[in-house]
This record gives C-alpha cells, structure tokens and sequence, in this order.
C-alpha cells in the first residue's frame, strides 16, 4: 500500500479554516484539562489522532465514560458515551464559544456539570470544507511518519499527541538523565530531552514546518549539519526546522521527513552527552 502523501498547505490558501480548526481543538483541549487528572508536561490537555479525527479518547462522564473526536473529513464533532449513546455537532465555522457551550450542553445532559469557558472567541470562521479535508490527509500522515520515527528510539518517549494551544504534533525524547541544578521532584523541567513537532505556521515561522529543539540547548548543536533544505532556526526559539513545502506532494516525502527527524535527534543526543 502507498505511504500517505503530504497535501498543499501553503497557509495563505486555508488561514481560516486553519484558525478555526486550531480553537476547536482547543475547545476540545479544554474539556479534557476539566475531565482528566493532571500529568507531566501537561499531557493531560493533549489530543491524539484516531482514524476518525482528533480524540481526547475516553475520560470518565456520567454514566462511565465519554470520548470527544474533532472530525475534520466529517466536519463534525462526535461525543461518544460509553453506554452507547452518541451525538454529532456540525462543524459549520460557529464560533468556539459556540461549539464549546454545544459540547457542555450534551455533557450536561449526562449529569456533568462542566462550566463552559469564557476565553473562546465568539467570532465566526470562515471554514472551507476542502481545506479542511486537505490538512486532515496531511495530519494522517505526519502523525504516522512520527509513530515511525518514535519506535526507532531505544529510550523513554511521550505519546505522539497534539497541543492545542499551538496546534502541533508533539513527540518528546529523553535522554534519561537529570538536569544539573534542577530539583528532581520539578516534573516540567528535571528531564534532559527533546521535543520534536509538526506547525501548521506561526509568528516563528510563517508556513508549515517541522522542527526539533533540545532542553537544555547543548553547546554547538546549531553548528551539526542537517539534511538538505533543513535549517537552524535561532529566532524566536532554537532548534532545527524544516519547511513542509520540501515534502509537500513528493513521492519520498516520509522518507525526507523521516531523515530530517532522525538527523536531528542524533545531532541532540550526541551533544548532550
């Protein structure tokens, strides 16, 4: 069967649907910060993707358990509950606020009593179907090249998931030790690791990108070399990065992407030891 291939994304053509994408996930981020205990490295926020969109899988409701699914191929979000019943809640370009008091009104139906938030924007989106079908192709698969990359990796990893405050695909490598001077019991900052991702565009880089970063920044990391068309990005943030646009529509793209992940997981791990 044929890799997945990496559709167009050049920001311009979908900004947004891309918006509006991007607060219903963190609509759905919300909920699950409400529902789930808390975890290291905030995990406990994150999305994962399924076949059928971005999930929080299942949290405890109610009546046992619901699952929340942001269905960009459906344009629909999904709320699954354990005893079988479901409800679907058309994705049309509503308002965050909107879908965020939608979603609470069938989980208050449930006996839930989740206040809805007042941070969501009330403004309406422009959603454009197709786009949004687009960067769920695209999203497919990232999210299975970066699976790929992450069982390569003999060392403790974090799930491959979705952080919907910046709306990106996020794996964290680490390396197993402990940063000097950092208390042991800090959760957030005591690891020495990685973080490798996926942006569909933001005020560092201006279109979709790949990126790698290490914490803390070894000394010369940005003088490794990198495969060809990825850079060392020092503005804003350090890491390396490379532009969605080298893979988008190529037939080698998993491949390209899956060099440029490993390359600068090497350059990191050797540095810092």
């Amino acid at each position: 069967m044929d890799a997945p291939k990496f559709p167009n994304l050049r920001l311009e053509d979908w900004r947004a649907t891309r918006d509006a994408l991007a607060d219903y996930a963190r609509v759905l981020g919300y909920f699950r910060r409400e529902l789930m205990p808390p975890q290291k490295h905030w995990w406990h926020i994150t999305l994962s993707v399924s076949a059928r969109g971005l999930t929080t899988t299942t949290m405890p409701s109610g009546s046992g358990a619901v699952e929340l699914t942001l269905d960009p191929s459906q344009h629909r979000v999904e709320v699954v509950f354990s005893d079988g019943r479901a409800e679907s809640i058309p994705l049309r370009g509503q308002s965050a606020s909107d879908l965020c008091n939608a979603i609470g009104g069938v989980l208050q139906n449930d006996g839930m009593q989740i206040s809805p938030s007042a941070a969501f924007a009330e403004a309406e989106y422009a959603y454009d179907r197709a786009a949004a079908s687009r960067y769920w192709s695209a999203l497919i698969a990232v999210d299975l090249a970066f699976k790929e990359f992450k069982g390569t990796l003999r060392e403790e990893t974090g799930p491959v998931h979705i952080f919907p405050h910046h709306f990106d695909v996020s794996l964290n490598w680490f390396s197993g030790r402990r940063v000097p001077g950092v208390d042991p019991a800090d959760a957030e900052n005591a690891d020495e690791q990685m973080n490798f991702g996926f942006v569909t565009g933001d005020s560092s880089v201006a279109e979709a990108y790949f990126y790698a970063t290490a914490y803390p920044l070894p000394d010369g990391l940005t003088h490794r070399e990198l495969p060809e068309g990825a850079y060392w990005h020092t503005e804003g943030f350090t890491g390396a990065v490379m532009p969605y646009a080298l893979i988008a529509g190529t037939r080698d793209g998993r491949a390209r992407l899956l060099d440029f992940l490993s390359a600068a997981q090497q350059a990191g791990a050797e540095r810092m030891r």
